[in-house]
């Protein structure tokens, strides 16, 4: 079940990072439209690769302090990444009267919605796989 957290925590880092450098490149930091703060943002990455480290040394070592560890840090994750799906959802709502207004479109509205969701899926099944690898189910 390790390698399988493992597996599912990348897969997970894959898609936030997508959704990372389609923010930045849309000027998420810089637009002052964007309604995903910087720090929770930043915030969350710097946790979920955190935590990926110390999931990589715990697969590394099986020492179950380190697991515990990674779980730890993934609840703020998941934390932070609620604030942030809460915040986006009214974005990804709202029709395209920016255009016509000329005010400028938040950053955030340009995710694309299967990488949303996938994200989020994998996110769980990183925290359940995670969890129950720590509680020592599922080990031979």
């Amino acid at each position: 079940m390790t390698i399988a957290a493992l597996i599912t925590w990348v897969i997970t880092a894959l898609g936030g990072f997508y959704m990372l450098g389609t923010w930045l490149s849309r000027g998420g930091v810089r637009s002052g439209s964007s309604r995903l703060p910087v720090p929770v943002v930043f915030g969350h990455f710097a946790l979920a690769a955190i935590g990926l480290v110390f999931w990589i040394v715990y697969a590394i070592t099986d020492r179950t302090a380190l697991a515990w560890t990674a779980f730890g840090l993934l609840v703020p994750v998941a934390l932070l990444g609620f604030v942030m799906l809460a915040r986006w959802l009214p974005t990804y709502r709202a029709t395209r009267t920016a255009t016509t207004t000329g005010d400028a479109e938040p950053a955030e509205r340009y995710f694309p919605v299967p990488v949303v969701l996938a994200h989020g899926l994998f996110a769980v099944i990183t925290v359940v796989l995670v969890l129950l690898t720590a509680l020592g189910i599922g080990e031979s």
